[in-house]
């Protein structure tokens, strides 16, 4: 019997279908509870990556001001320093007028010091020239003459331009004509003539000279004997330091007075000197005349034996041989090309 609490199952009845699980248990409460926290990670970390950004353009921000700070500064500085250049700039532009100002005065005196010195050097080439040529028509002095024409010819060198090379050339000609004569030794000759004038007074006169051998020899002091012998011996010295005995080998040897063995040596050097002095200025017949003489008067009032006299005698030959005629060249060519020189200088 049933009643109406009852509690049992009716067995009969249709069976009843479970409920389903709870709702979180879901996948798809899962997959967006998943992407929820994923979105909220995503707004986490754009945040703070925002907030990095903020930050380091914020920085960024502050760097470019200083620096635009700093650009502004330096700007101001290079602005400053340009103008100052600038100014500077100007000042080197006038003092650089004012030096080419001075440089073209400058050039202008020394193109003009240079036309000096350049006329100076041609007058001091035409002056050695005319000296060479004097050289030669009156001393005939080859040498110094050579010695002229070399040292315009250096003159003419430190100009070193072309139009003075047909001058140049002229004196080259002139040099070499020079240097192939033969040397004659004039003041050698001179020389020798003046050791002969000056041995004049020194040579013995034909008549009162004495050979060597006949020469008194100094008496030696005797020693020892009685003193009558001494006393004879010493004047038997004396009588014979009195009395000369000469031989004559020439029977027309010429006497001369005391006093005239003065003015024969005077004139035997006014000869000599004559012939000298004949000798300097190419008197060539004056000094051959002239030695002849004093050789005649050395051979006829002078002891021939004598070493000295033989010496002047050989002297006197040897000046007689030496041959002095040379025929001394001109300076034309070199007068010519200074001539032309001067006239193309003038025509300008």
């Amino acid at each position: 019997m049933s009643s109406d609490n009852d509690t049992s199952p009716d067995l009969n009845a249709p069976p009843v279908v479970a409920s389903s699980r709870p709702a979180w248990r879901s996948p798809w409460f899962i997959l967006a509870l998943a992407a929820l926290l994923l979105a909220g990670w995503q707004w986490l970390e754009t945040r703070q990556q925002l907030s990095e950004t903020r930050v380091e353009v914020a920085r960024r921000l502050a760097d470019a001001e200083a620096m635009s700070r700093e650009d502004r500064g330096a700007r101001s500085q290079l602005l400053a320093q340009i103008e100052g250049l600038q100014a500077k700039l100007g000042a080197v532009e006038g003092r650089l007028a004012e030096f080419e100002n001075q440089g073209e005065a400058l050039q202008s005196l020394y193109d003009e010091m240079a036309r000096g010195r350049e006329e100076a050097t041609l007058l001091e080439v035409e002056q050695a020239i005319t000296l060479a040529a004097q050289q030669l028509q009156l001393a005939g002095n080859v040498a110094v003459a050579a010695l002229a024409l070399q040292t315009a010819d250096s003159r003419l060198a430190r100009l070193d331009r072309p139009v003075y090379l047909p001058l140049r050339t002229a004196l080259a000609k002139d040099m070499a004509r020079l240097n192939s004569l033969p040397f004659v030794d004039v003041p050698g000759l001179s020389l020798r003539l003046e050791e002969v004038i000056i041995a004049v007074d020194k040579f013995p006169l034909g008549a009162h000279g004495r050979p060597a051998e006949m020469a008194p020899t100094p008496a030696e002091p005797l020693v020892g004997g009685p003193w009558w012998q001494q006393a004879a011996r010493e004047i038997w010295q004396e009588v014979k330091s009195l009395v000369r005995i000469q031989r004559f080998d020439q029977a027309d040897q010429p006497l001369l007075a005391p006093g005239q063995s003065f003015f024969l040596r005077e004139n035997l050097k006014l000869r000599l000197l004559n012939a000298r002095l004949a000798l300097l200025a190419r008197d060539y017949g004056t000094f051959r005349n002239e030695l002849k003489t004093a050789q005649d008067w050395l051979k006829r009032y002078f002891a021939s034996d004598d070493k000295a006299v033989k010496a002047a005698q050989l002297s006197l030959q040897q000046l007689l041989a030496a041959d002095l005629s040379i025929a001394l060249p001109t300076l034309n060519d070199s007068h010519a090309a200074l001539r032309d020189l001067r006239n193309r200088k003038e025509k300008r």
